[in-house]
């Protein structure tokens, strides 16, 4: 009993330091916000990965990462689902933009990019998949580099050989340990992979999984100067927005969720070539996968369609 509230205060202590490094936002557009009243169901987190800080108003304010986290009753496996970049979707009309059809990382920028582009983008997933999400977090992609060096790297298992079109790296097939610089690079090629864009997405999801299989691989308790620096770097890399559920009690909900219960998935759909520009559609609908996000067949899903799902 000792040990459990240590452990809990443990816990409380850093949930409080994470909520004082991070920067709270209105992400989620209203037709986007699910209605927590039921906390026993599934959890649903929109997850939006960009290379500019969440406020810059520069061009190209378009968006590389769009993930949606499914987390069943339970809270013991989660579902890492890649929304392609280049899906052909409707955008709803917001300010300054009266709607229509395009890429669904082109919301982001319509909507202005920040808050109000992760807002619209969310409007768009949610009239796209009729899912509402619990919370989403607003992610600088190369902010996490200074994660993954305070972490000491993380392990990549590369499958085929890939060649950064941004510098001279090579990675060769083979599972290796690669700095926060050589693993960003990694994750940002998509040309001349056998899979294309879907590779890219596969390696972005492993990303994810290999920070966290890190952090619990390090003994950062032990060391306060490196988990402050750690808790620095990474909640100055986010924008969050919880839904009203303070960080510690997300925190203590997923204690029990580890790596090895998380499953990469891929949107089922295929390219396509529309008036000379290149899209992603979907195949069949999407053939049932956000009815499972939103509703509790997530598992019989994945196993009845395991060319889309991928271990981490």
């Amino acid at each position: 009993m000792l040990l459990a509230t240590v452990a809990v205060v443990g816990l409380r202590i850093l949930a409080d330091r994470y909520d004082r490094t991070m920067t709270r936002a209105e992400l989620l557009d209203p037709t986007a916000r699910a209605d927590r009243t039921d906390r026993d169901g599934p959890l649903n987190y929109l997850l939006v990965g960009s290379d500019r800080r969440p406020d810059d108003t520069g061009p190209e304010q378009r968006t590389d990462t769009i993930l949606m986290v499914h987390v069943p009753a339970g809270l013991r496996e989660g579902y890492l689902v890649s929304v392609p970049r280049d899906l052909l979707v409707d955008i709803p009309p917001s300010a300054g933009y009266p709607g229509g059809k395009d890429k669904v990382n082109a919301a982001y920028e319509h909507g202005g990019g920040g808050e109000a582009g992760a807002r619209l983008l969310s409007a768009t997933l949610a009239r796209l998949t009729g899912i509402r999400f619990d919370g989403a977090a607003l992610v600088d992609f190369a902010g996490l580099r200074s994660v993954i060096d305070l972490l000491g790297g993380v392990t990549m298992c590369v499958r085929t050989e890939v060649r950064s079109i941004h510098t001279d790296r090579v990675f060769p097939p083979g599972c290796q340990r690669m700095d926060g610089a050589q693993a960003l690079d990694y994750v940002r090629q998509r040309y001349d992979l056998p899979g294309g864009d879907y590779d890219r997405q596969t390696h972005q999801q492993q990303l994810l999984g290999a920070m966290l299989q890190r952090a619990g691989e390090t003994r950062l308790r032990e060391n306060p100067v490196q988990l402050h620096r750690l808790i620095q770097a990474v909640g100055g890399s986010l924008t969050v927005d919880t839904n009203g559920v303070p960080v510690e009690d997300l925190l203590l909900a997923l204690r029990g969720l580890s790596t090895d219960a998380l499953r990469g998935v891929q949107v089922p759909s295929y390219p396509q070539t529309i008036d000379q520009v290149s899209y992603v559609v979907l195949d069949n609908g999407g053939e049932g996968l956000f009815e499972a996000v939103r509703g509790t067949r997530m598992s019989q899903w994945a196993g009845a369609h395991p060319h889309w799902v991928t271990r981490l």
